[in-house]
C-alpha cells in the first residue's frame, strides 16, 4: 500500500482534463465569493457573538479531522462543515466562505496537503456553499428575522442541504475520476454510504445549531457532544469496513479487498494502455503453499494457523508499498502489482516470493519446509476483469503444480476448462444423449441401418415391439399409443428392413461383378479370410487424427420421422453435430494381407467443423461424459461387428478405453451385455489400453483387465515405450499385442535412436510371444525397415487413410496384397557408440 498520498502530486501536462477542472473550480469560487467577501469587509463589527463562537469551533475542530483508512474514500470528515453551513444559514455567503477557507487551510497544514490541493479544496467548498445559498434565496428570507419558521423555510433549508452535498461530493468524485481513471459511477456509489452517514449528519446538525444560536450563543458549545457522536459513528463505520476487508487470522486484506484493488488497478491502467504509456500492465500472482495439508494433519490446525501468520509476514516484506498482498483463504495468497512493463517484472516478483518461502519456518524449535506454486496472469493480455484474471492465475498455478515447477504464466493451451471447452463438453453430452426413440430406424456409426435385433440402446430401451426382452411401457406395446388412451390415433408400425445391412449389401454388390450379376451374396475373397479389425475411440495412430480432404462422414441415409420424441432427439443431435467412426486398415508386413482396421472416432460439430480427436478426449476425459462416449463407441463397434458378420465378413475389433473406464468394472458388464445382445463372440473384440492408464491405479485396473481376459476379450498395450514400468506390464498383464508408438516409427528411417527403440521393442515382444503393430507408417522406406526388423503389422497413410465403413468395404473389395522385396534401403540405421 502507498505511504504517500498520490493526490498531492502535481498534475502533469497529460492530465489536461483534471487541470481544467481545478482551474475552473478555483476561478468560479473566486467569482462567486468576491462580492460577499467585499460586503463582509465593510461590516465586520455587525456579526454577533454566536458567529464568532461558531467560527472558533469550526477552525478548532478541523485541526483534527477524521481521515478514513479505506483506500477509495473520496474525502475525510471535516467537523467545520456543520459550523460553516450554519453560518451560511444564519449570516449569509461571505462569512461562511471566510470561515470555511480558514478551516481548510488549518486542516491542510495538519494533513500535509500540497498548497494547490488546499486551494482547490477551499474553492470546492466555496462552490458548494454558493450553490446552497442560491437555493436559500428562493425561500422567504433569513432565519434571523425574528419570526416563526414556516414550511417554506424548512423546504428551503432542506433543498440547500441537498444542493451542498451534491455539488461538493460531485466535484470531489469527478476530480478523482479525471486524475486516477476508473468508472465514475461505481466510484461514486462505493463512497456514497460513508459520505451520507458522516457529512450528511454534519449538515443536518446545522439547522439545529442555528436554532440554538437564536436563543443564546451559550448553547452553541453543546453541539460538541453530537459532533463527537458523529465522529465516533464514522470511526466505527470505517472499522467495520476494514474488518470486512481483512483476514482475521493474518490481518492481511481478504478476497473482498483483492477484488476492489484489482478493479481499481484495471480501470486505472486501462487509460495507460489506451494512451500507449509504459507501465500499463497489472500482474495478479496466485500463491498456493505446498505440503501445508501435511502440517495440519501431523501437527494440528493451531500450528498450521501459526505457519500461515508467519508466511503472511514474510510475503508482506517482499511486496512493495504500491502492491497489495491478500490472503484468499486456506493456504492461498495473492499479490496485485501494477505499473509493470511486461511478464519479466512479474517473474522477478514471483522469484522474490519463492526466495522468501525457501527458508524453513521454525515453530517451537521444529523447522517446517514450506514451498509454493505461483500462477501469474497479466492485464490486459490475460484478462480485463477480476474474474478472468483470477481464473487464469488459478489455471497457471495448477499448471505449475502439474509440471513440478514453482512459477507458471497463464497459457491458453493449459486451460482445460475454458468457457469454450465447457460449451464443447455440453454439446458432446447432447449428441451422446440424443438416442433414437423406440420403433425408430437405428443407424450405426457409418450411417447404415441396424437390423431390429441390433438396434437396442443401452439397457435395451430400443428393443423392437414383439421382442421378449422389451420393456413394459404400454405405449411401446401398442405401437406408439398408450394403453387406454382411446382418443389418440393409433400409429401404424413402420416396416423394418429385411436385410441386416442394405447399404453394405449395395456396396459389395456394386464392387463384386459375380455378386452384381447373380444378385446373391458371394463368399469373401481368400485374402480377406478372418480379417481382424482394430478400432479405438480416439485414434492412437496420429496419422488418423484428421479426415482426408474432401471426405464426408455424414450418414448417407437418414431415418424418417417417427413421432415427436424422435424429432426432438434428432433436433438435439443436429444442434450438437454428429458422431461417427472412420476406419484405417492394418496390414501384415510380410504378406500384405489386411489383418486389422483401427476405428477412429470423429465428431463433426455444426460450428467448429471436425473436432480434433485429441481435444475431444481432453474435454471428455475429466468428466462423466467420458463414460457416455466409451459406451457409445462400444455400442457402435459391436453393432458394426454384427453387421459385418451378417454380411459374411468375420472381423475382430479393438477399442481404446480411458483410465476412467478401467477404474470400474462396469465396462466389463457393458461389453458382455452388448456382445450377448448382438450375438458377437468375445474373442472378436479387443481392448487397447495405455501405460498411463495402468499407472493411475494399478490394482483396480488389473482387476478390470483380468475380468476382460476371462470374458475372452483380448488386450493390446497401446503407445508402448511412452509410459512407465513397461517391462513389468509385459510380464504381469494378459496381453496379446503391443503397439509401437508413432513417435518412434516416424523417425526410425533417419534417427538411429528411434530405430534402436523400435527394433528392441519388436525383439522383446517377439520373445514374449506378443504380436507387434507399428503406427504411423507413411512412406515405403519405413515399411521396408519394419519388415527387416521383423514387425508383424503396420498402419498409416502409406496403406490407406481413415475412411467411413461404407468406403472401407469398397476398399477391401478392390485391395490386392503387396509384399516387400528385400533391398539395400531396408537396413536399419545403427547408432554409434558414445
Amino acid at each position: 500500500m502507498e505511504t504517500a498520498d498520490p493526490r498531492n502530486r502535481l498534475p502533469t501536462e497529460r492530465e489536461t482534463p483534471f487541470l481544467g477542472l481545478v482551474a475552473g473550480v478555483i476561478g468560479l469560487a473566486v467569482v462567486v465569493s468576491v462580492l460577499p467577501l467585499a460586503d463582509l469587509a465593510e461590516r465586520p463589527g455587525l456579526l454577533p457573538a454566536a458567529f464568532w463562537t461558531m467560527a472558533v469551533l469550526a477552525v478548532g475542530c478541523d485541526a483534527r479531522p477524521f481521515v478514513p483508512s479505506a483506500r477509495r474514500q473520496t474525502a475525510a470528515v471535516f467537523p467545520s462543515t456543520c459550523f460553516t453551513f450554519a453560518i451560511l444559514l444564519g449570516w449569509g455567503l461571505g462569512p461562511a466562505v471566510l470561515v470555511q477557507a480558514v478551516a481548510v487551510a488549518v486542516s491542510g497544514v495538519r494533513l500535509g496537503h500540497a498548497p494547490w490541493r488546499t486551494t482547490f479544496n477551499a474553492a470546492q467548498y466555496t462552490c458548494a456553499l454558493a450553490a446552497a445559498y442560491l437555493v436559500l434565496r428562493l425561500g422567504p428570507g433569513g432565519l434571523f428575522d425574528g419570526g416563526r419558521l414556516g414550511w417554506t423555510d424548512v423546504l428551503a433549508v432542506g433543498g440547500a442541504t441537498v444542493t451542498w452535498f451534491v455539488v461538493n461530493y460531485g466535484l470531489v468524485s469527478t476530480a478523482l475520476r479525471l486524475r486516477f481513471g476508473g468508472r465514475w459511477w461505481p466510484a461514486v456509489r462505493q463512497g456514497l454510504p460513508f459520505e451520507l452517514l458522516s457529512t450528511g449528519s454534519l449538515l443536518l446538525l446545522a439547522p439545529v445549531l442555528v436554532t440554538a444560536a437564536r436563543a443564546t450563543a451559550a448553547l452553541i458549545p453543546l453541539v460538541l457532544l453530537p459532533l463527537f457522536a458523529v465522529y465516533r459513528m464514522a470511526h466505527l463505520s470505517d472499522e467495520q469496513e476494514q474488518l470486512a476487508a481483512l483476514d482475521p487470522l493474518t490481518g492481511l486484506p481478504n478476497r473482498k479487498a483483492l477484488l476492489a484493488e484489482v478493479a481499481e488497478q484495471v480501470h486505472r491502467h486501462a487509460e495507460r494502455v489506451a494512451r500507449g504509456e509504459p507501465g500499463a500492465q497489472v500482474a495478479l500472482l496466485l500463491i498456493d503453499l505446498d505440503r501445508f495439508k501435511n502440517v495440519n494433519d501431523a501437527l494440528g490446525h493451531a500450528v498450521g494457523d501459526r505457519l500461515l501468520v508467519e508466511v503472511g509476514a514474510r510475503l508482506d516484506q517482499v511486496v512493495d508499498d504500491r502492491d497489495l498482498l491478500a490472503r484468499l483463504g486456506g493456504d492461498e495468497f495473492a499479490i496485485v502489482a501494477g505499473g509493470l512493463d511486461g511478464v519479466d517484472e512479474a517473474r522477478e516478483l514471483a522469484a522474490r516470493v519463492v526466495a522468501a518461502l525457501t527458508e524453513p519456518v521454525s515453530l517451537d524449535g521444529l523447522p517446517l519446509d514450506v514451498g509454493g506454486s505461483i500462477g501469474i496472469a497479466l492485464f490486459p493480455e490475460h484478462g480485463e476483469d477480476y474474474a478472468t484474471l483470477m481464473r487464469h492465475a488459478d489455471v497457471a498455478m495448477y499448471d505449475a503444480k502439474h509440471r513440478n515447477d514453482t512459477v507458471a504464466v497463464y497459457a491458453a493451451e493449459s486451460d482445460h476448462h475454458s468457457a469454450e471447452r465447457l460449451g464443447l463438453l455440453a454439446d458432446l453430452r447432447r449428441v451422446l444423449e440424443a438416442r433414437p426413440a423406440a420403433g425408430q430406424l437405428v443407424r450405426g456409426g457409418d450411417g447404415a441401418a441396424l437390423p431390429p435385433r441390433l438396434a437396442a440402446g443401452p439397457g435395451g430401451e430400443h428393443t423392437p415391439p414383439g421382442d421378449p426382452g422389451q420393456g413394459t411401457d404400454p405405449e411401446s406395446r401398442s405401437g406408439g399409443t398408450a394403453a387406454g388412451r382411446w382418443w389418440l390415433p393409433r400409429r401404424r408400425p413402420r416396416p423394418t428392413p429385411t436385410h441386416p445391412d442394405e447399404l453394405l449389401n449395395r456396396i459389395l454388390t456394386g464392387a463384386d461383378p459375380v455378386r452384381r450379376h447373380s444378385g446373391t451374396p458371394s463368399r469373401r475373397p481368400p485374402a480377406m479370410t478372418s480379417v481382424p479389425v482394430t478400432s479405438s475411440s480416439a485414434g492412437a495412430d496420429g496419422s488418423g487424427t484428421t479426415a482426408p480432404t474432401g471426405q464426408d462422414d455424414t450418414p448417407q441415409a437418414r431415418p424418417a420421422k417417427a413421432g415427436d420424441q424422435a424429432a426432438e432427439a434428432g433436433d438435439q443431435a443436429a444442434e450438437a453435430g454428429e458422431i461417427t467412426m472412420y476406419y484405417q486398415p492394418q496390414v501384415a508386413i510380410a504378406t500384405g494381407e489386411v489383418v486389422g482396421v483401427e476405428a477412429l472416432l470423429r465428431w463433426r460439430h455444426p460450428r467448429r467443423g471436425m473436432v480434433d480427436p485429441e481435444e475431444l478426449i481432453r474435454v471428455a476425459e475429466q468428466s462423466a461424459v467420458m463414460r457416455l462416449l466409451t459406451y457409445r463407441v462400444i455400442d457402435d463397434v459391436v453393432a458394426q461387428l454384427a453387421k459385418w458378420s451378417a454380411a459374411g465378413i468375420t472381423l475382430r475389433a479393438a477399442l481404446n478405453v480411458s483410465v476412467r473406464d478401467l477404474h470400474t468394472e462396469e465396462i466389463v458388464d457393458r461389453i458382455a451385455d452388448r456382445l450377448t445382445s448382438c450375438g458377437v463372440r468375445p474373442e472378436r473384440l479387443q481392448l487397447e489400453i495405455t501405460e498411463g492408464a495402468l499407472m493411475a491405479d494399478p490394482r483396480r485396473v488389473l482387476a478390470t483387465i483380468t475380468r476382460l481376459h476371462q470374458l475372452g476379450v483380448a488386450i493390446s498395450l497401446d503407445d508402448f515405450g511412452t509410459g512407465y514400468s513397461s517391462l513389468q506390464h509385459l510380464r504381469r498383464l494378459p496381453l496379446s499385442e503391443v503397439k509401437v508408438d508413432r513417435s518412434f516409427v516416424l523417425g526410425m528411417a533417419d534417427d538411429a535412436d528411434d530405430a534402436a527403440i523400435v527394433r528392441s521393442t519388436i525383439e522383446l515382444a517377439g520373445a514374449l510371444g506378443l504380436r507387434v503393430v507399428a503406427e504411423g507408417v507413411e512412406d515405403e522406406r519405413t515399411w521396408r525397415l519394419l519388415h527387416a526388423a521383423g514387425c508383424d503389422a503396420a498402419q498409416g497413410w502409406f496403406y490407406a487413410r481413415p475412411m467411413p465403413a461404407d468406403e472401407l468395404a469398397a476398399w477391401l473389395a478392390r485391395y490386392r496384397p503387396l509384399s516387400p522385396v528385400p533391398s539395400p534401403d531396408a537396413e536399419i540405421p545403427r547408432r554409434h557408440a558414445r
